[in-house]
């Protein structure tokens, strides 16, 4: 029986098998592209960090750096790139706070925190008072788990201390200007004292009661607005050293001392209005006395 003949002669093209070099080329290209790759995923761009500007000097951190931050000390952290430091605002609330602050973009903060699609809080921006109300009442109406607050509300429920010391500020206000009157009103006293033969004098040439009393008083007044000058004067020079060195100290911009318009208009108010009471009681004290008797005849 004769032999089965191929279909296609021995020197076809269609069973010439391929050359091994081309096999070699081609996966040679495959892992040059796996290659080449490989370092541009390794490349990605890291996300960015803003960090509390105090870590540029307590650290030495600079701009560009890579750091690793973690939600909690044992935990996994992720490299990040330092794109800016952020400097502490004029919060009160903040100045005795020693911990730092970092700012992220709120996608790398969910994945670092794994903390999803949930916040604590948030703020909602409304256009008057009548749409606040009207939000915090929807809000609180159906909402379950959290409240609606006003951030009136929440101001003042985080500010009571600073009420206090607000009103410890006022009561030492009061005392010292009680201090001053008193201070003042013996100061005329012993002035007028000491010149009662020159208002004696005055009395005898023809002078009348209301010239002399108008004298002291104007008299005192003027020394009054001089001592609330120089005491403006000091306020300011002290108020400039405490800034400096308590901004200094907590690193924050907050003024703690401030010398306003209003303080100072108010300052020289009193302090007139002071001048004129002491002046007015003190000369009050020695024309009512004869003229003979205030030489001590």
């Amino acid at each position: 029986m004769p032999a089965h003949r191929p279909a296609f002669p021995p020197s076809s093209p269609c069973r010439r098998p391929a050359p091994r070099g081309r096999w070699r080329a081609a996966i040679g290209a495959a892992l040059l592209g796996l290659a080449a790759a490989a370092p541009a995923a390794a490349q990605a761009p890291l996300p960015t960090i803003a960090l509390d500007a105090r870590l540029r000097d307590d650290a030495g951190i600079r701009l560009g750096d890579t750091i690793a931050i973690a939600a909690t000390p044992d935990g996994p952290a992720r490299r990040m790139v330092v794109a800016a430091f952020a400097r502490r605002t004029a919060d009160p609330s903040e100045v005795a706070r020693a911990e730092y602050k970092v700012r992220l973009h709120l996608a790398d903060l969910q994945a670092l925190l794994a903390y999803g699609d949930r916040v604590d809080r948030f703020a909602v921006v409304t256009r008057d008072s009548g749409a606040t109300d009207r939000v915090v009442a929807g809000i609180n109406a159906r909402a379950f788990g959290f409240r609606a607050h006003r951030s009136r509300d929440i101001a003042v429920e985080t500010g009571r201390t600073f009420a206090v010391i607000n009103r410890f500020h006022r009561a030492i206000g009061v005392i010292t200007i009680l201090a001053s009157a008193i201070f003042l009103l013996c100061i005329m006293l012993l002035r007028v004292e000491e010149r009662r033969r020159e208002v004696a004098t005055l009395r005898l040439i023809g002078l009348s009661r209301r010239t002399v009393v108008r004298a002291i008083v104007v008299e005192a007044t003027a020394i009054a607005v001089l001592g609330a000058a120089l005491g403006t004067g000091l306020g300011w020079a002290v108020s400039q050293v405490v800034n400096r060195y308590y901004q200094g100290l907590y690193r924050t911009p907050l003024v703690f001392s401030l010398v306003t318009g209003e303080v100072v208009a108010l300052a020289v108010a009193l302090s007139a209005g002071l001048g004129v009471g002491a002046g007015w009681l003190a000369a009050r004290r020695v024309v009512g006395r004869p003229p003979l008797a205030l030489l001590g005849r």
